[in-house]
């Protein structure tokens, strides 16, 4: 009976040692397929007895121990039950972590990984001030290609600007005004023009450039002979057919190229006799897409002859007319009905022809013109309707609101007609516009297409026109009492020549395409952008 337990328990102590080295035997093979792939060697590789030796030297069974070395970035403290974050594996380099050596607490990790960032971001930053270099070049490159939103001779407060304007009249043999002597602060950034000193005193016959019908032209606008947006753009065409008419084309150059060039001086001396209008600067573009466009395969007699007929054009097309178109709607669509009262507003060529025609229809109506200082142009046109058979009355505007009590309606012209909307005419329309308004009277405008313009404004400050403050001093027969107005360093005269009316005090517009709103300007030069780029 002994000897039969002593068998059976050699027998279990047999099989307890086959199932340990089956086992072993398993755990080996699983360790090598682990780290087989990354490269790493295990320590016991070598020794064939199921012992590894760690890095003090001291064995232990195959097994049991771990040859993952420890991610020192993402340790934790493992007393406290905490995962490590982030990856868990780093690459085996063939040294294995000390189980000796003191772990690195979670605040000390946490300022490695924070000194670590720092370096980054300031490798960063520097690699951003590395390349600014190139960056700014093609920065400077599209600088070039936006175009300026005001032009050089408009900035007359930026120095830089009036540097390069000097620098161009000087090449082009123009005088330039001479800096006022005190401005409003306010309207710093608008050019002051006064008639004290006059700009053809420098000019002599033999080194000037410019022609005489330019001269004399300039001077007229300058003296304030010639004003009003349509007399303006039309003694400048007429001006500059007698230009064309007497150009000669010299040898070996191109008749546009050279005619083109020989009106910018022309234009820039007319500018600064006085600010262009709108109308003047549409009819300034036509000329030059002729000029440069309308002469090819042309002889000179051809293309001169060419150029003035297409100027008579412009006249014809934009300016006469339109005038004839818009005084029919406003007889058919019955806008001036008998015993209609009519308040209009200085002196309009427009308005002007609108009531003549209505007068020669039979229409039985009265005007009551109401004036401003310091222009008056109110008078000439109460001479112009008067001398019609048209009954009116005349007043000033201060006394705008009488007038108001027995007005039906309310006939202004523009100077032009902005994107946005507004009508830029001339000062005092806005207040009438208001006014009208206020007392619910119809306000109807007047105006050309040539007229409308790109330029969106929503006050009369941003760009204007400031005209002599001497015409202030003057009130007719009565002593001026501000003839020495520049003695007082705290006195400053403002003469503004324009306001900007909003587009809600104006009832309709009234243009040769019809009778259509305030923000339809922009519909309309779309259309003219079309039509111009299909011809």
């Amino acid at each position: 009976m002994h000897v039969e337990i002593e068998s059976c328990q050699t027998n279990w102590e047999h099989q307890v040692k086959i199932k340990g080295k089956i086992k072993g035997q398993h755990q080996e093979k699983e360790r090598q397929k682990t780290k087989g792939g990354k490269g790493g060697n295990s320590a016991g590789d070598g020794k064939g007895q199921g012992q590894q030796k760690t890095a003090d030297g001291n064995k232990s069974p195959r097994g049991k121990t771990e040859d993952k070395p420890t991610d020192v970035t993402n340790q934790t403290d493992p007393s406290k039950g905490q995962k490590p974050k982030g990856p868990q594996k780093a690459p085996n380099n063939g040294n294995q972590t000390d189980p000796n050596k003191p772990q690195k607490s979670k605040a000390e990790l946490k300022a490695e990984r924070r000194a670590l960032q720092e370096q980054q971001r300031a490798l960063k930053d520097q690699k951003k001030e590395t390349g600014t270099s190139s960056k700014d070049t093609s920065s400077a490159s599209v600088a070039k290609i936006e175009p300026k939103r005001v032009p050089d001779h408009l900035m007359a407060d930026d120095v830089q600007a009036q540097k390069k304007m000097a620098k161009k009249l000087e090449k082009q043999k123009i005088p330039q005004r001479t800096k006022v002597q005190r401005q409003v602060r306010l309207f710093e950034h608008l050019h002051q023009y006064e008639r004290e000193v006059s700009l053809t005193q420098s000019l002599s016959f033999r080194s000037c450039t410019i022609h005489p019908a330019i001269v004399r032209l300039g001077v007229q606008y300058a003296e304030g002979v010639i004003c009003g947006s349509n007399a303006r753009c039309l003694a400048m065409l007429v001006a500059f057919k007698q230009v064309i008419a007497d150009y000669t084309t010299p040898a070996h150059k191109e008749l546009s190229r050279d005619l083109e060039a020989r009106i910018k001086p022309y234009i820039s001396f007319l500018n600064q006799c006085r600010l262009m209008s709108v109308s003047m600067g549409n009819a300034i573009k036509y000329l030059k897409y002729n000029i440069s466009c309308g002469t090819r395969d042309l002889s000179e007699t051809e293309a001169k002859q060419n150029l003035i007929d297409s100027i008579d054009e412009y006249i014809k097309i934009k300016i006469i007319l339109p005038a004839k178109a818009i005084s029919t709607f406003v007889i058919e669509d019955k806008k001036i009905v008998d015993n209609d009262v009519i308040v209009v507003y200085a002196c309009s060529s427009l308005v002007l022809r609108v009531l003549r025609t209505a007068h020669e229809h039979g229409i039985k109506f009265r005007v009551i013109v109401i004036d401003g200082r310091p222009r008056l142009e109110g008078k000439e046109m109460l001479r112009r309707l008067v001398r019609a058979g048209i009954k009116c009355s005349y007043m000033l505007i201060n006394a705008v609101s009488y007038a108001m009590q027995e007005a039906t309606k309310v006939f202004l012209g523009a100077h032009a007609l902005l994107a946005n909307g507004c009508v830029m005419s001339r000062v005092g329309s806005s207040q009438l516009a208001l006014v009208a308004k206020s007392f619910n009277v119809s306000v109807l405008v007047c105006c050309e297409t040539y007229k409308f313009c790109e330029r969106g404004q929503t006050d009369s400050f941003v760009l204007n026109e400031l005209g002599d403050p001497d015409d202030l001093v003057n009130i007719g027969n009565k002593a001026a009492y501000l003839s020495d107005w520049r003695d007082y360093n705290s006195l400053t005269l403002l003469n503004l020549v324009y306001d900007v009316t909003p587009p809600e005090f104006v009832s309709v517009v009234i243009t040769e395409l019809g009778l259509i709103p305030c923000t339809s300007v922009p519909v309309v030069l779309r259309m003219k952008q079309v039509e111009t780029a299909e011809t």
